[in-house]
């Protein structure tokens, strides 16, 4: 099996011997690393890192993995490039791909990383859009494999506002043959148009999503448990949302209704005793928060290596 040359933006672009590969790549890449055994696949090769948003996780990551990977990472923002000038994203991707072997973007209009896409005649990966995160979601299946030792019919809960992180959720673990529930307060549920998504990646492989109200009536049977932040970059804080989303906080009432062996999950940055309290975020047993940060870089190697 080959993924290479091919754009990594959308989970939904994948099938699941595909999303599989990935996995077991970073697996092995991991144990390679923790081993200390060189796996300098992408030797002289450079990745061109276009971020509208800051970061600490996605740069960092990236840019560890690819020197790892015996590569080179440019950390390129719009003002200090012409993109901060006018430049159009087309004419951007035209000339990064004449230079570059990858380009990896963190944007805010997901509509940005596909005109990339468009124009370039290099891979390129989503680090981020105001839709899909999908190199956060294959660090997550990774470190439910970790914990759980697979992934199949397991039941993970997201639990708080929909945003891109639950939406690459949804896409992910339904490929991956696991049951999926957001439990989101009327008004911030997933919209109509990832749900149609949902619908058909559900019945291709025989999953099940759903939607409810109820965060306590969501977390019953959960293996899995994942929020994220109530506000998300760029948006405004505001009573009314916060008022909505506190009864879907993650906290020892919550995960004492799922499974005794449940594991809690959060994309980070956290907003402590907000989304996720503190006790519950730094409990050994519970928490693998610091886990997924971890492999971010692992899963987002295995993607470099492969597409390019």
């Amino acid at each position: 099996m080959s993924l290479k040359g091919k754009h990594f933006i959308d989970l939904a672009d994948f099938k699941r011997h595909e999303l599989r590969y990935i996995l077991d790549t970073a697996h092995d890449l991991k144990r390679k690393q923790k081993r200390g055994e060189p796996h300098e696949l992408l030797k002289g090769k450079s990745l061109a890192m276009i971020f509208m948003k800051s970061s600490t996780r996605t740069r960092v990551s990236f840019e560890v993995g690819m020197t790892q990977l015996g590569g080179h990472a440019l950390y390129l923002q719009p003002s200090g490039t012409q993109l901060g000038r006018g430049e159009t994203i087309a004419d951007t991707a035209q000339v990064l791909s004449r230079y570059c072997d990858v380009i990896m973007a963190r944007v805010y209009a997901h509509s940005d990383v596909t005109e990339l896409a468009k124009y370039s005649k290099v891979p390129v990966i989503n680090g981020l859009s105001d839709f899909l995160h999908p190199c956060q979601i294959m660090a997550d299946m990774q470190t439910i494999e970790e914990r759980k030792g697979s992934l199949e019919g397991l039941k993970i809960i997201y639990s708080g506002d929909s945003n891109n992180v639950s939406n690459s959720i949804m896409q992910g673990c339904t490929i991956m043959g696991m049951d999926v529930t957001i439990a989101s307060p009327k008004g911030y549920a997933p919209s109509e148009e990832i749900m149609k998504r949902v619908d058909r990646l559900s019945k291709l492989y025989g999953t099940t999503v759903e939607v409810i109200h109820d965060p306590i009536e969501a977390v019953k049977g959960a293996d899995v448990i994942y929020t994220d932040t109530f506000f998300s970059m760029g948006q405004e804080r505001s009573k009314e949302k916060e008022e909505a989303l506190m009864p879907f906080q993650v906290n020892r009432n919550l995960v004492d209704q799922a499974k005794n062996d449940v594991i809690v999950m959060h994309c980070l940055p956290a907003h402590r005793d907000e989304e996720l309290t503190s006790d519950i975020m730094d409990d050994p047993k519970y928490s693998v928060v610091f886990d997924q940060a971890e492999n971010r870089l692992h899963a987002q190697k295995a993607i470099l290596a492969l597409i390019v």
